[in-house]
């Protein structure tokens, strides 16, 4: 469980990264591919950069649901095991 989702959550992160870098500073989103033609393209400008924003943030969403979810599974991993600094003093013969 933990692995399926250490993977969702990396590849949400891409994904995110990815989303971010396409959308321009100004608003307007995916204007090397096209999303800049007026009416002419497949999204405007104005349109590409409401899906970019609202896809954007609906993986951070997902992401920061990752996150919690792997927090909450490594906090029960851990809480049977017991965490000493100090050195014990049992010392085991053979």
């Amino acid at each position: 469980m933990q692995t399926i989702l250490l993977t969702v959550h990396i590849l949400l992160a891409v994904s995110i990264t990815i989303l971010v870098m396409l959308q321009r500073a100004e608003g307007g989103a995916l204007g090397a591919l096209g999303g800049g033609q007026g009416g002419a393209g497949f999204l405007t400008g104005r349109q590409a950069g409401n899906l970019l924003t609202k896809l954007t943030g609906c993986f951070f969403f997902f992401f920061i649901c990752t996150s919690l979810s792997l927090v909450i599974l490594a906090r029960q991993a851990t809480v049977n095991e017991t965490v000493s600094l100090l050195p014990t003093t049992e010392q085991t013969t053979n």
